[in-house]
């Protein structure tokens, strides 16, 4: 039996990149690489062209609309439409913002075409993709049958992470010390079997203990 291709776009405003993705893409039976687009006004204008894809891979600064406004706007628009965030920045804001726009996964450039691969099938098929960047045993968290118990003041931090606020300004929006927000921090990392605080966030994020 013939299995369905995987209907892919790829957004990135770099040609000699975003060409030699599409090439590899290709090299996937998997794959059915749909069009490209050099940012997301260019994207939104392809998608008029094309049948909607299933997964688009998405850079995040590009001119005229960068991946998080590009992210926002498929979310609102065509929410059956997964975005993966493909980019060189590995810092906490920019994985955060892209999960908060709508992202179902994020990648660094340097990964390999089989992971590359690997993620868009994870997202294809589960509406998620989590690595190491993001923190790969929130996985466990999100599937778990039985549901953590937080405290209100754990529920509250947990909110406050979704932010830009740093851990000693949470600290002070909670009126509490620095290190009882560690402990927080802490009793949260151990009961959702997470490190950092990007994972903290896709978790908050994914079973709508934040609204976006």
């Amino acid at each position: 039996m013939k299995t369905e291709k995987i209907r892919l776009a790829i957004v990135d405003d770099h040609p000699l990149f975003r060409n030699g993705v599409a090439a590899l893409m290709r090299e996937f039976d998997d794959l059915e690489v749909l069009f490209e687009a050099d940012n997301g006004k260019h994207m939104q204008e392809m998608i008029k062209q094309h049948p909607l894809p299933d997964v688009i891979l998405m850079d995040i600064n590009m001119p005229v609309m960068d991946g998080y406004m590009t992210t926002t706007w498929l979310k609102k628009t065509h929410p059956k439409v997964k975005v993966l965030a493909l980019s060189m920045f590995e810092d906490d804001k920019a994985v955060i913002n892209m999960i908060k726009c709508g992202a179902c996964g994020y990648l660094l450039k340097e990964s390999s075409p089989k992971e590359v691969l690997e993620a868009i099938k994870a997202i294809y098929e589960k509406g998620v993709y989590i690595n190491e960047l993001v923190s790969s045993k929130m996985v466990r968290s999100l599937t778990a049958e039985t549901a953590p118990v937080f405290t209100k003041n754990e529920i509250g931090f947990l909110q406050l992470c979704c932010t830009e606020l740093s851990y000693k300004e949470i600290a002070d929006q909670l009126f509490v010390s620095p290190r009882t927000v560690d402990n927080y921090r802490d009793a949260l990392f151990q009961k959702l079997n997470l490190k950092s605080r990007t994972g903290l966030v896709l978790y908050a994020i994914q079973n709508d203990i934040v609204k976006l």
